[in-house]
């Protein structure tokens, strides 16, 4: 399964990037940003049409 993480503004909480990641990937990223204390929304991504 893939995901979509947006970081998001500390201000206003719009989002400033996002990105398509595994499974296994997201768990690492969740880890690094709340170390630095980054905002994010984590989904599921959209499968592409097959």
């Amino acid at each position: 399964m893939r995901f979509e993480i947006m970081r998001l503004d500390d201000a206003d909480g719009s989002a400033l990037d996002s990105t398509v990641v595994d499974a296994a990937s997201v768990n690492r990223i969740v880890q690094q940003a709340a170390a630095t204390g980054q905002r994010l929304y984590i989904r599921p991504a959209e499968s592409p049409a097959s």
